[in-house]
């Protein structure tokens, strides 16, 4: 581990990391809870959103304009997210304001009071965000993908979580789900910027003392089932994602899947562009992606395109991951390791994204991966490792979401045929 970065595990089990970087005058900070989606019941779906979006809504010691003003009173940024596996609360300011970041967050993952009026204020407004996720295609089209390859499971339901559960959540619901899962042993605390460790740590010590003394809830297995869901929609497009199991963030073959996914379509010069955007003109966007979990992945192809393109388009993807099984070539392995590499080391020059990388490697890893360890793993990667995981990831069962003008895209079945000719 770079000296710069620093480790610490307190006797409550938070652990705090940090970066010094130099010559940066700003600071992130930020509190990354190992709770999300998958950690949910059925009757409890979406409780962690709405949870994030609670939390700046109002402290014991201030209410919701506070933390906007005192954040925006100093230029700072103060957000957060919820993922599948992570909730994320973090902030970016000054190096001097470090102080006040630290007890924003800790405040407001301590002391939220969940005041009624604010909690059906904001039930409104996350009920909003569902029905415009609803009403856009390109955006709804993944959790039907989601739910589709992971049926009837956490891993599979919408991170915003439905309109019914939303409209019953009751306030004990969300207090609840707090006290269970957002103890010291399932959070890391990060930061990363000009700063120094001893000083992240005595804020630590001060700000997030009221965190309660609960051990860290595994999460709910992920079984990947497959599948299809289609739905007519009277729209310019059609929205397409077809997919597959991925790897998990250790899995041997997780960096060889992540180059897969580069130079298959991870950007303007990989394959399915360059045959399918540039050459067919059959489709303005069309991308891939590796999601790698705790304990799988997924593999996808996401395309929109037009209803007379469609038919087109389904077999000329296919053609693509059946050659990238059996031919490529070091010249475009080469190209997607430098991509990989480049998006690597300008990351680092982040501190959101360094603060991110920190949490995000001691959840999975429990330690601070080294950037020189990272890049010799990507670098080793061979041809016949790439070609390796697109066997093991395109012979096995698809998934399949289409919305739109549906009727020339194959059903699953012929998808399924065809790859595994």
């Amino acid at each position: 581990m770079s000296d710069a970065i620093r480790l610490t595990r307190l006797p409550n089990g938070l652990t705090v990391v940090s970066e010094h970087m130099p010559r940066v005058e700003t600071v992130s900070f930020g509190a990354y809870v190992a709770a999300g989606t998958r950690h949910e019941r059925a009757a409890e779906n979406g409780v962690s959103h709405f949870l994030e979006h609670m939390a700046f809504k109002g402290t014991e010691r201030r209410d919701a304009a506070a933390i906007a003003r005192e954040i925006e009173n100093v230029g700072g940024h103060l957000n957060a997210y919820t993922a599948r596996e992570t909730t994320a609360y973090y902030v970016k300011v000054l190096k001097e304001d470090l102080g006040l970041a630290a007890d924003i967050i800790g405040d407001i993952l301590t002391h939220s009071t969940f005041a009624p009026e604010e909690l059906e204020r904001e039930r409104g407004v996350i009920l909003q965000e569902i029905g415009q996720a609803n009403d856009t295609p390109d955006d709804i089209i993944f959790d039907h993908f989601q739910a589709t390859a992971f049926p009837d499971q956490p891993m599979g339901r919408p991170t915003l979580g439905t309109e019914e559960v939303i409209k019953g959540m009751k306030r004990e619901a969300l207090t609840g789900y707090m006290r269970h899962h957002y103890g010291p042993g399932g959070m890391v605390v990060a930061a990363a910027g000009a700063l120094d460790h001893d000083h992240v740590l005595d804020l630590v010590q001060t700000h997030f003392a009221g965190l309660p003394a609960v051990a860290p809830d595994a999460a709910h297995g992920a079984h990947y089932g497959g599948g299809e869901f289609r739905e007519e929609r009277d729209l310019d497009q059609v929205h397409i994602v077809l997919g597959f199991p991925g790897t998990a963030y250790r899995d041997p073959l997780h960096y060889p899947t992540l180059l897969l996914s580069t130079l298959l379509g991870g950007g303007m010069s990989s394959r399915l562009f360059q045959e399918i955007r540039e050459k067919r003109g059959l489709v303005y966007s069309i991308y891939s992606f590796a999601h790698p979990f705790m304990d799988g992945g997924l593999f996808a192809i996401y395309a929109g395109t037009g209803e007379k393109e469609a038919a087109e388009l389904m077999p000329v993807t296919l053609e693509e991951l059946r050659k990238v099984q059996r031919e490529v070539t070091q010249e475009e392995l080469d190209r997607a390791k430098a991509q990989f590499r480049a998006s690597l080391l300008m990351s680092l020059e982040s501190t959101g994204s360094r603060t991110e990388q920190l949490a995000r490697q001691i959840q999975v890893h429990g330690r601070v991966v080294p950037v020189e360890e990272t890049k010799a793993k990507i670098a080793a990667v061979t041809v016949e490792q790439v070609q390796q995981a697109a066997v093991r990831a395109f012979r096995a069962t698809p998934t399949l979401a289409v919305l739109g003008p549906a009727g020339k895209v194959p059903h699953i079945a012929a998808v399924a045929e065809t790859l595994a000719a």
